[in-house]
């Protein structure tokens, strides 16, 4: 997890490697509950590796996805006190050529 002056970034780099991600962990952690009735407690090996692919928490890698989702998409600007989320490149289309 990186810290930005916005708050806690949990975007990977690409949004395939966060799905990939995304799979391996609770492939993982799903995993190492189903298969203790055909392996064994063996099974519960996945459980590290499901929590390490999620970074440890499955709702950090829901916030990660929403944001590698709409990194570059949506930008936030902050005048006098104010704070507005606007979509990217949408003020140069509203203000026309010139």
């Amino acid at each position: 997890m990186r810290t930005t002056a916005e708050g806690p970034d949990f975007a990977s780099t690409s949004l395939p490697r966060h799905l990939a991600r995304g799979v391996v962990g609770f492939g993982g952690l799903i995993g190492s509950f189903t298969l203790i009735p055909v392996i064994g407690p063996v099974s519960l090996l996945l459980l590290p590796v499901g929590a390490l692919a999620l970074r440890g928490c499955p709702m950090c890698w829901a916030v990660g996805l929403m944001q590698t989702v709409s990194k570059g998409r949506l930008r936030r600007s902050c005048k006098d006190g104010q704070c507005k989320l606007t979509v990217a490149g949408h003020e140069r289309h509203a203000r026309g050529p010139g």
